[in-house]
């Protein structure tokens, strides 16, 4: 089982770097990265060339012109990019753990889509760990019981490991709620059968709940990845939510609908 590893960026090329050096000390060798681009300027071209000098896999730069928040735009385009057998999403500036991904395959499973949870770093620790380049992926339990003193994050629970028991993990098949893309992982069979994300969400928000509910009408059935492959978020300002309200009510009437299949989706790029 090959994995692709999609990060979503835009124009914070120090916080794609801080992912990128995590992803340089996975534990599992057998992936690659697509830096899915949604508008940035060179810079981020420049760091992503330089990541892929150095890393022992491939690393692909998938970019689409700025013309506002299109993260299920360029999502599609880097889905399409590649013909890997498993696709993991998360965000430019969700820093993976070196056994992120060796755990997103252990859970992986046929009929299933993995959601995985995130730990938040405050905005005075992240813009440390930018400035002065520290390695988070590489803490031990010790450092971030330091760092919550600290008040440098917000709670220690989403470092709570626990074991991989199937069962448990599959408590609620038909759950929706708090699936996001910062943390996603599915087989790209199932995504190609739901026709990726819907590129009529425009805007921050709610465009990977659409998707998770598509991918359940379809018979794919929910995970939970949730302490056992997180990631360490870094704090950015809030995105432009003035397209919320509209977003919020094309995934009211998604709830009702019956299709599964994204109306402007990834085939257009296949």
């Amino acid at each position: 089982m090959r994995i692709a590893l999609i990060v979503t960026t835009y124009n914070r090329p120090d916080a794609l770097a801080a992912v990128l050096e995590g992803c340089l000390k996975q534990t599992d060798p057998d992936f690659e990265v697509i830096v899915a681009d949604d508008g940035s300027t060179r810079d981020t071209a420049d760091l992503v060339a330089a990541y892929r000098a150095r890393a022992p896999f491939a690393i692909k730069h998938v970019w689409q012109e700025d013309a506002g928040f299109r993260a299920a735009a360029i999502r599609n385009r880097a889905l399409a990019d590649t013909d890997a057998d498993y696709i993991v999403f998360i965000d430019g500036d969700c820093v993976p753990p070196p056994d992120f991904l060796a755990n997103h395959r252990k859970l992986a499973e046929r009929g299933w889509f993995l959601s995985g949870n995130r730990l938040m770093l405050t905005r005075p620790f992240s813009e440390q760990v930018l400035r002065d380049k520290l390695p988070v992926h590489l803490w031990r339990t010790s450092d971030w019981l330091r760092a919550r003193r600290r008040g440098q994050i917000e709670r220690l629970l989403p470092l709570l490991r626990l074991p991989n028991i199937g069962w448990v993990r599959k408590q609620l098949p038909r759950r929706w709620q708090g699936a996001k893309t910062c943390n996603l992982s599915a087989w790209r069979e199932d995504l190609l059968r739901v026709n990726g994300l819907d590129e009529s969400y425009t805007g921050w928000g709610l465009e990977d709940s659409d998707l998770v509910i598509r991918l359940l009408r379809a018979g794919v059935k929910s995970k939970s990845a949730r302490f056992f492959a997180p990631v360490f978020h870094l704090w950015h300002p809030e995105n432009d939510r003035s397209r919320l309200a509209e977003n919020r009510r094309r995934l009211e009437e998604s709830l009702q609908a019956t299709h599964i299949r994204a109306s402007k989706g990834v085939d257009q790029y296949l």
